[in-house]
């Protein structure tokens, strides 16, 4: 039983270990800070900014139906915050593939036309036979 366990410990350790469990591990605890920013900006800039135009504030927004606060200005301000943090996402992977495609080069095509060895015209590289002098081509 024993042996078991510490088998299952070793295969545990190895698993959370491992580079991209490592990294996921970072984004979630960067992803969480980071919705903290963005929530407040919502609440704290964007909320009352709206409200000067808007005469309003959404958190305050509710709708009381036989004594139940419906607060969907609370849900507007959500909406927002995913938004906002969709928007940013979306940036900063478009951001990261430029990056990443930056080092990299595509491979040049293969050609699709060569020269005639006897004429010096350019055929295709599939003919057996050029089209201009007619010779066979090996």
């Amino acid at each position: 039983m024993e042996g078991h366990m510490k088998k299952f410990l070793n295969e545990f350790k190895a698993f959370a270990l491992r580079g991209n469990v490592m990294d996921m591990a970072v984004g979630v605890i960067i992803g969480a800070a980071f919705q903290a920013i963005v929530t407040s900006l919502t609440n704290d800039v964007i909320s009352p900014f709206i409200g000067l135009f808007g005469k309003t504030d959404f958190s305050s927004m509710v709708l009381t139906i036989r004594g139940v606060d419906i607060r969907y200005g609370a849900f507007i301000t959500s909406v927002i915050n995913f938004i906002i943090m969709a928007f940013i996402i979306f940036m900063l992977v478009k951001v990261l593939n430029k990056l990443s495609s930056l080092g990299h080069k595509d491979a040049p095509a293969a050609p699709d036309t060569k020269e005639c060895p006897y004429c010096c015209s350019k055929i295709s590289v599939k003919a057996v036979r050029c089209p201009n002098c007619t010779s066979q081509l090996s």
